[in-house]
């Protein structure tokens, strides 16, 4: 997947002039408080080159996992054209792109961010490229303020970075928040599935619709030691690589999460939750369906189906007209 062209330009903006070591040695540090999952009362990104390696090396994969969810979300919800975004712990505004790539018609936006560094260069990179944004310094581990109802509120890569105590009240707080729909993800480890199982049943307790990845709303039926989570392929830019020391140009981004709505989404025969296996006249499917985690073989006997089914890809929906 490859960042909308006006974000690109942007970001390249961001990093001209930027001394390829000192680059390198922000990245470090970032993946590795990323990686420990730190919380130490200290921001992940904090001051320009913090910001800069983010925009070299993170900002393509959130916006591709986000985007990956939005799709999700507008596939089973082909209803929802959101005019207003809550973001909480927005970074640079990353999940406002997405949001406005996906639904072009989005009007405005709310982002919520504590990091100074953040909010600056998010509003650089922001210029006329998408709705009017109020940007407004909040930190999440405290009670959120007296916010409005917005049709779709964005929490991504945000629970890791909280204590376990202060999860819930931030999940229904955001609730309280949302006229539709709550999207929220993490990374795509066991630690982040459990953060996002247990703010699905929050969420489904508090009356909500799982519209995505689910095509249910009982318990996850997968058992330890699976999990359920998602990839989405990343194109590398050459900064790109160079500040991660690779040499590969493409990365997995790997992440989990629930997309939870005030409104049931199209029912689905199920999702698919690992890679399909085969080609050709055989392809067997692991599958999500509203009975449970069913494996599925399609071959040249269930005709069209085969043709639907060699389309598919890890995360996609399995349409109900089609099982």
């Amino acid at each position: 997947m490859e960042l909308p062209a006006a974000l690109r330009a942007a970001v390249d903006r961001a990093l001209e002039g930027v001394a390829l070591a000192e680059l390198s040695a922000a990245a470090s540090r970032l993946s590795q408080r990323y990686r420990a999952e730190l919380r130490d009362g200290r921001f992940h990104v904090d001051g320009d080159r913090a910001v800069q390696a983010y925009l070299a090396t993170r900002l393509p994969a959130t916006y591709a996992a986000i985007r990956a969810c939005l799709e999700a979300v507008a596939e089973r919800r082909p209803d929802f054209t959101p005019a207003r975004l809550l973001d909480a712990g927005a970074g640079p505004g990353t999940a406002l792109w997405a949001a406005a790539e996906t639904w072009p018609g989005l009007s405005g936006a709310t982002l919520l961010e504590g990091s100074a560094a953040f909010r600056d260069w998010g509003a650089r990179l922001a210029g006329d490229a998408v709705p009017p944004t109020e940007w407004r310094a909040a930190d999440l581990a405290q009670p959120l303020p007296q916010l409005p109802a917005h049709d779709l509120v964005i929490l991504s890569y945000v629970l890791d970075e909280l204590a376990p105590d202060r999860r819930g009240a931030l999940v229904d707080g955001l609730w309280a928040a949302t006229g539709d729909l709550l999207l929220i993800v993490e990374p795509g480890t066991p630690a982040g599935y459990r953060r996002i199982l247990d703010a699905r049943a929050r969420l489904v307790a508090a009356g909500g619709h799982v519209v995505a990845p689910c095509p249910h709303d009982r318990v996850c039926p997968l058992a330890e030691p699976d999990w359920c989570h998602f990839a989405r392929r990343v194109a590398r830019s050459r900064i790109h690589r160079q500040a991660k020391g690779g040499e590969v140009p493409w990365e997995d981004e790997k992440f989990a999460y629930v997309a939870v709505s005030r409104q049931p989404g199209r029912p689905i025969a199920g999702r698919v939750i690992a890679p399909p296996r085969g080609a050709g006249s055989r392809i067997d499917l692991r599958l999500c369906a509203p009975e449970g985690v069913v494996e599925r073989t399609v071959t040249k006997r269930d005709g069209a189906l085969l043709k639907a089914v060699r389309r598919l890809r890890w995360g996609d929906a399995l349409e109900r007209e089609n099982h």
